[in-house]
C-alpha cells in the first residue's frame, strides 16, 4: 500500500516547495546580513568623526532634509557621509521583506497557484503604500 503525501514531491521525494523555501531563507538572511553590514559601516564612521563631540539632548534635532527621502540617502552615502550610510542600510532593511513578498509572487506564478498570486499581490500593495503614504506634516 503506498504512503498517501499532503505535499507535492518530486522524484527524489523532496517537496516542490522546498527550494523555495530555501530561496526565501536565503534572500532573507543575505538582506538582513547586508543592512546590518551597512549600518556598522555607517555607525563607525559616524563614531570616528563625531565620537567626541558633545552631545546636547535639551533639544531635540530631527534628521536633516537630505536624509528624508531616498534619493537623498543615496546622495549621502554616495559621498560617503556616515548619517547617509546608516539611512541606507535602513533603507536596505526594510526592502528585504518587500523583496521577499516580490519574490513569493513569481514563484507562486511560476506554480500557476492563482490564488495565492492575488493574495501576495494584495500584500505586496499594502506593504508599498504602507512605506510611500507617511506622514509628510
Amino acid at each position: 500500500m503506498s504512503e498517501i503525501r499532503s505535499d507535492p514531491a518530486n522524484a527524489a521525494g523532496v517537496p516542490a516547495d522546498q527550494p523555495v523555501e530555501q530561496a526565501l531563507g536565503t534572500l532573507l538572511l543575505t538582506g538582513v546580513v547586508a543592512a546590518a553590514a551597512v549600518v556598522l559601516i555607517g555607525g563607525v564612521l559616524f563614531l570616528l568623526r563625531h565620537g567626541n563631540e558633545p552631545t546636547d539632548l535639551r533639544v531635540f534635532h530631527g534628521e536633516p532634509a537630505d536624509l528624508r527621502s531616498p534619493t537623498g540617502i543615496f546622495a549621502d552615502a554616495l559621498e560617503m557621509r556616515s548619517r547617509g550610510i546608516i539611512q541606507l542600510g535602513i533603507l536596505m532593511l526594510m526592502a528585504t521583506p518587500v523583496a521577499r513578498v516580490l519574490f513569493s509572487v513569481f514563484a507562486f506564478a511560476r506554480q500557476r497557484d492563482w490564488v495565492y498570486v492575488v493574495i501576495t499581490l494584495i500584500v505586496l500593495a499594502v506593504l508599498v503604500y504602507s512605506m510611500f503614504s507617511g506622514y509628510e506634516g
